[in-house]
């Protein structure tokens, strides 16, 4: 029944915005609809999000893409979901209320307690079972976070009443109204309790954070059938067939299927992941080993390089500071300047990701003079957004030992065209953006078509990628080795900045 339906409907949540994305069997655009929501910061360094409007945006935006074109429910193949990761959410079973905000990935309350970890020497033992670093930025210490601060939850946890989930099974949870929890095994690796190579949550780490296991959803792979939508959240019950965080739904979405394919997602942070095959190889620069998906009994590995701050920087410029009008005049600012005239910005706002890994990093601008402009502040974001994508790339290179010869990107930061030729640039490589940019949320459509058999193969989804266009280097070696010289030396100075966190 399900290939007879010409489309399929991918649910992208991300950190600022809910949105639904119908494709057609040519994995072309028919349908979008988004909607931002509010984020919250209630002290330096937390940053929330209202699950019930994660919920509400989410829903509404699906019935939305379906208005706009006059798209019936009963003909969509399938539902596949991508998320923001990490994001953590608890809630009461029965009523299927969050007991508290969710807390998304970019906060760092809990840094003190992972510094506390690493000083304690859990590092080798996370690093060998998860393939993560010890960071405030992965899910295990934000659960033990919520039921240690949330009057009455671990107790409530302990007695099997509450249910954590990554937004995914949020999402999940709500489609069903409650009749399933479940994550996949991309989101569950990324909470720092699965072991990723016995693919199980590990006891040992559950019994480290104190986190009882009732709390946990079911682990899934990441193209299957799972269950239906209830019959009251879109009057017809269509199957929910696909789950993938969003950089390894992005990586799928970029057809990277063979080991030693990459690409970089630009969207609030900047994700780096390489497909290592079957093999989970361990890093030895600072990066992440992770899942790639897992297609029936095959499982692909990934190593994944994260940085907290990418298109969040031109953001923040906007609404944080108002240094810009809207984000699209980044690229004109950038290109009315010859060069950065020596001013560097450390977007450091969340702490450094891979491979600095500093928790205590702050955000700071260098090289300002009286002659610095709104356009060199503007153009030196820009640029640090492809800085830090040159740190993550070269360690990646490292660990795999290999130069990379093309480098696939996606994410709305990808149509500034300045930052995709600085990106060129930088690396010394091709970038190649596809005609499609939203991989993220065509790779979470793939995962669902293929469970649902709408279409057929992997075969014939590669035919399906396409680039729009491609930037080659042209900058001289001189002049990229000054760049990121002082780069470097404006990262090493926002290093290890705050210190009451310890």
């Amino acid at each position: 029944m399900t290939q007879n339906k010409p489309y399929l409907m991918a649910l992208d949540q991300g950190t600022t915005s809910s949105r639904a994305i119908i494709f057609d069997k040519k994995g072309k655009i028919v349908s979008v609809a988004q909607k931002d929501f509010k984020q919250y910061f209630p002290q330096s360094g937390w940053v929330e999000h209202d699950p019930q409007e994660i919920w509400t945006s989410q829903s509404s935006v699906m019935i939305e893409s379906l208005v706009n074109k006059g798209i019936g429910a009963d003909q969509i193949a399938g539902i596949g979901i991508t998320n923001q990761r990490e994001t953590t959410i608890v809630w009461d079973r029965k009523t299927g209320k969050a007991i508290y905000k969710a807390i998304v990935w970019q906060d760092r309350r809990t840094a003190a307690f992972c510094n506390e970890l690493k000083e304690k020497g859990h590092s080798e033992l996370i690093a060998s079972k998860t393939g993560l670093i010890i960071d405030a930025y992965f899910s295990a210490t934000k659960i033990r976070w919520i039921l240690n601060n949330v009057e009455g939850a671990r107790a409530r946890a302990e007695a099997g009443e509450l249910a954590f989930g990554t937004v995914d099974s949020w999402l999940v949870w709500n489609l069903t109204t409650g009749k399933n929890h479940i994550t996949d095994i991309t989101n569950a690796s990324r909470t720092m309790l699965y072991n990723i190579h016995s693919q199980e949550w590990d006891q040992e780490l559950l019994d480290l954070f104190e986190i009882p296991s009732s709390l946990l959803p079911e682990v899934k792979s990441c193209s299957e059938v799972y269950c239906e939508t209830a019959g009251d959240v879109l009057r017809v019950k269509i199957p929910i067939a696909g789950i993938a965080g969003d950089q390894q739904a992005a990586l799928f979405g970029q057809l990277c299927t063979k080991p030693g394919m990459a690409k970089t997602t630009y969207g609030t942070g900047c994700f780096l992941v390489m497909n290592t095959g079957k093999e989970a190889v361990r890093s030895k620069n600072q990066l992440l080993t992770t899942v790639a998906w897992k297609i029936g009994d095959e499982i692909n590995y990934a190593l994944e390089g994260s940085v907290f701050i990418g298109g969040a920087a031109i953001q923040w410029l906007r609404d944080g500071i108002g240094l810009l009008g809207n984000a699209n005049e980044s690229e004109k600012l950038a290109m009315s300047l010859k060069d950065n005239d020596g001013v560097y910005f450390v977007p450091a706002l969340a702490g450094l990701g891979a491979p600095h890994w500093d928790q205590d990093a702050r955000g700071a601008f260098f090289g300002i003079t009286r002659g610095t402009t709104i356009a060199h502040m503007t153009r030196a974001a820009l640029e640090a957004i492809a800085y830090q994508v040159y740190d993550v790339l070269k360690a990646m290179e490292k660990d795999c030992g290999k130069p990379t010869q093309e480098l696939r990107v996606d994410g709305g930061a990808t149509a500034n065209n300045f930052l995709m030729q600085f990106q060129a640039d930088l690396l010394g490589c091709e970038i190649k953006r596809p005609q499609i940019i939203e991989t993220t949320a065509i790779g979470a459509a793939f995962l669902a078509g293929l469970a649902v058999g709408f279409w057929e193969s992997r075969e014939e989804i590669q035919s399906l990628w396409t680039a729009d266009r491609s930037f080659t280097p042209e900058m001289d070696s001189e002049h990229r080795e000054k760049l990121i010289h002082f780069w470097h030396k404006a990262v090493d100075r926002s290093k290890n900045w705050v210190e009451s966190d310890k």
